[in-house]
């Protein structure tokens, strides 16, 4: 009987110790929402016309553009914005994936998946596959109907109350 009350103290502290170590890592959750808050990763143009803030997820905070950014061409500029704004998104979801390996010990690796897909994202464009631009060319209109279906009564000339206008 004493031995199996030994097992099952050992049992017991062992417990203990894992929700310990689950509470400690909760903790570590809030420290991590605190610093994924306070993200900003600035981007700059390589001749300084624009420059954007992002932070976590995404999140683009500001976006400045210089006296010689309006003397540009149009389509130019617009360029020059996606470019930057592409760098500085990027930089903050690399730089949120370090800040949640780090906390959690790198087991997730979510650093080493953000790269991949950035990577995969960047040859995708370089090929002219990727992005919203993209998807949105390749996708196809449903051909227009010409002749209603034979399976389809029209009531728009009725209520639904009173039968027939």
């Amino acid at each position: 009987m004493s031995a199996e009350l030994d097992r099952l103290a050992a049992e017991f502290g062992k417990f203990q110790a894992r929700i310990r170590e689950a509470e400690a890592r909760f903790d570590g959750v809030a420290a991590v929402q605190g610093e994924l808050t306070a993200l900003e990763v600035v981007a700059t143009s390589p001749d300084r016309a624009v420059r954007v803030v992002a932070g976590a997820g995404g999140a683009v905070k500001d976006i400045q553009l210089g006296a010689d950014a309006m003397r540009r061409p149009a389509q130019a500029l617009a360029q020059t914005i996606m470019a930057t704004l592409r760098e500085a998104v990027a930089e903050a979801a690399r730089r949120q994936a370090g800040i949640v390996d780090g906390a959690f010990g790198g087991g997730l690796g979510t650093t080493g998946l953000v790269e991949r897909a950035q990577q995969e994202a960047a040859e995708q464009q370089a090929a002219g596959t990727g992005g919203p631009a993209a998807a949105s060319q390749r996708r196809e209109r449903p051909a227009r109907r010409t002749a209603p279906d034979d399976d389809f009564d029209d009531y728009s000339d009725q209520s639904i109350y009173q039968g027939p206008r």
